[in-house]
């Protein structure tokens, strides 16, 4: 935890990916001490994040497929409400920036616009658990979750 915590602490603005938050509202047992740790620093203002109005999307798709509007609308409410995160829309800058990653390290849409987000606010490191996204590393720090887990 040390090690990642340190990491952290390296950047001043860091980009979340969908995964972090699912993650955390899951209580995955794997994951859950990281997206804690992660969080909390956030919450306690020792980072600033970034997270795009994809993950609005990518975060309550579950929710509104099982008829559980209560909890879709209670999971955008946390988003917005998070201290020291802030929840960026799409921007044309956003965009551009999304379809300049596309081209040049093939991502997948939804990939793109988050870490398009993040670089468009400043973010240094993304903090996520896929794997594809460690190719962006020229770009950008890429923190990934299975790095730190315990197994």
């Amino acid at each position: 935890m040390e090690h990642f915590r340190e990491r952290l602490t390296s950047h001043a603005v860091i980009g979340l990916d969908t995964n972090i938050f699912i993650y955390h509202l899951e209580a995955h047992p794997r994951y859950q001490p990281l997206t804690q740790e992660l969080l909390a620093g956030i919450q306690a203002g020792r980072q600033m994040a970034i997270t795009s109005t994809v993950t609005v999307m990518e975060l309550t798709v579950r929710p509104w497929q099982v008829g559980r509007p209560a909890v879709a609308r209670k999971y955008e409410a946390l988003l917005v409400h998070f201290p020291h995160l802030i929840l960026a829309d799409v921007t044309r800058d956003v965009a551009r920036r999304a379809a300049q990653l596309r081209a040049r390290y093939r991502l997948r849409p939804a990939d793109a616009l988050q870490v398009a987000t993040a670089l468009v606010h400043g973010a240094t490191a993304f903090v996520t658990n896929d794997q594809q996204l460690r190719r962006l590393t020229p770009v950008l720090d890429i923190i990934i979750l299975d790095d730190f887990a315990l197994p």
